[in-house]
């Protein structure tokens, strides 16, 4: 069905039912991402201060056959937030949805809008003496509503789960302009399809998410933070398992770090504080969160002996104050930074069987060698199989000189994962850039599935049209 602008004419009817200030005007943050490579237009920005003003827009929209795209904080990586092409759709921001509207802590739950900040959140939490353990490069600009369109993933999913696992109810309008009330706090409730993980995950193709109910958690009694020198990715595997064996489900975290990353943050970010004097060429970053009368020091001492011992570990350093995790963090979340200052020819967030990440790293230095001079930056969430397997230019040059060679890359990569039974999106989410990814490598009972969804929840196509599904 063919969609129409979101033109001046579209614009009087919305204010006829909102006033003036609900629409604003369109500042160029928002057809934008932050890797430059997607470049939106819109022909309205609005901005609702409740879930009714929501429903009012997408009623509005469905009636006059507009394309509405939900905008979060705008961190997405594959330009789900960004329509460029196409009739000028209705962007909708949550950013005005910012309230934390109820606390339960004897519940372990928190109810927050859309629009609050990530980071926000988090604090919400703490001030009731509660975790919220989802944490991500961007959490002090991307938003919860967001973070669920996409269900994000970030570092400690190991022990808790991606933003999937952390919701127990939602608040959303669907295409129709219909309020799907759902915000319910029930850890047990089988009364038939569940529309909550329907929208988490669907970035914005089946509604729009305007609050959620979130699960808190008991703070760590105490947090033990390391960083061992690893003398290989299978290394890094066996000390993961070690590790488990020890400490159970309290092991938070475990990231594993790339030499080139390390090279990177010194090459464009030499204030990022490292912990050793020359770079290792693999290192992991463990986090444990233990209980009472556990001390964290100690633990991690015995693991790194234990791992020593067995020829995993060559080196590394353990946390003693605050302000020392701190630093052993900032070194894995400025590594995405130094990413974006170097430029990458192509980044790739996949996923593959935990046992079989050494062997991948393996046949993707053969891969991608065998298409020209780059330099690969392997790092990420080797706990729960997810890595940012990203490919740049060589020293001295820039990524546009490699411009033609971008897509064999990102093909290159994509069907190595693909031969592992793995995902092309184990994060970030398919948004536009993947769209072909995932008509490829996609089930085709899931996907005609998928569309089967779309076609009823959204017959007329409004909803954040091109991502997920081509239109």
């Amino acid at each position: 069905m063919s969609l129409n602008p979101a033109d001046p004419t579209f614009g009087s009817k919305i204010r006829a039912h909102l006033g003036e200030d609900v629409l604003r005007p369109l500042a160029p943050r928002y057809l934008e991402e932050p890797r430059g490579r997607f470049t939106g237009h819109a022909g309205l920005l609005a901005l609702p201060r409740s879930v009714d003003e929501v429903s009012t827009l997408v009623r509005l929209a469905a009636e006059s056959r507009v394309a509405v795209v939900p905008y979060g904080g705008g961190t997405g990586l594959v330009g789900g937030q960004i329509m460029p092409d196409g009739p000028a759709p209705l962007l909708i921001s949550t950013e005005k949805l910012t309230a934390i509207r109820a606390v339960y802590p004897t519940e372990n739950l928190l109810i927050a809008e859309a629009g609050v900040v990530l980071a926000d959140l988090q604090s919400a939490a703490e001030d009731a003496d509660r975790l919220f353990p989802l944490s991500l490069a961007a959490q002090g600009s991307c938003r919860i509503g967001g973070n669920l369109a996409t269900n994000a993933g970030g570092v400690n999913v190991l022990r808790y789960g991606n933003a999937r696992d952390l919701c127990l109810g939602l608040e959303a309008v669907l295409p129709s302009g219909e309020i799907w009330n759902g915000l319910r706090r029930l850890r047990k409730d089988n009364t038939g399809y569940d529309l909550r993980n329907l929208l988490i995950g669907a970035e914005g193709t089946l509604g729009v998410i305007t609050a959620a109910t979130l699960k808190l958690f008991p703070k760590p009694a105490a947090v033990g933070t390391s960083m061992l020198q690893v003398a290989s990715p299978d290394a890094a595997i066996h000390l993961l398992s070690l590790a488990r064996d020890q400490f159970g489900d309290l092991v938070s975290s475990f990231e594993l770090i790339h030499r080139q990353g390390l090279q990177f943050l010194s090459e464009v970010l030499p204030d990022v504080r490292q912990p050793f004097n020359s770079h290792p060429e693999w290192c992991v970053l463990i986090e444990v969160g233990l209980i009472s009368g556990q001390n964290p020091s100690e633990m991690l001492e015995t693991l790194f002996v234990a791992a020593e011992a067995d020829g995993l570990v060559s080196d590394g350093v353990i946390a003693q104050t605050e302000a020392q995790r701190h630093e052993l963090w900032a070194v894995r979340e400025n590594i995405p930074e130094a990413n974006r200052l170097i430029g990458s020819v192509s980044s790739h967030d996949i996923s593959v069987p935990i046992s079989a990440i050494p062997e991948f790293i393996r046949r993707g230095q053969d891969v991608i060698s065998a298409l020209g001079p780059l330099r690969i930056n392997c790092f990420g969430h080797v706990g729960d199989g997810n890595l940012h397997y990203n490919v740049f230019p060589p020293e001295g040059r820039n990524r546009s000189d490699f411009d033609d060679l971008r897509s064999a890359v990102k093909s290159a990569v994509h069907e190595l994962v693909h031969s592992f039974d793995g995902s092309v999106s184990a994060e970030h989410g398919v948004g536009r850039l993947k769209v072909d990814d995932l008509k490829r490598f996609g089930d085709p009972a899931k996907l005609n599935a998928m569309k089967a969804i779309k076609a009823s929840l959204d017959p007329k196509g409004i909803m954040n049209p091109g991502a997920v599904l081509r239109s």
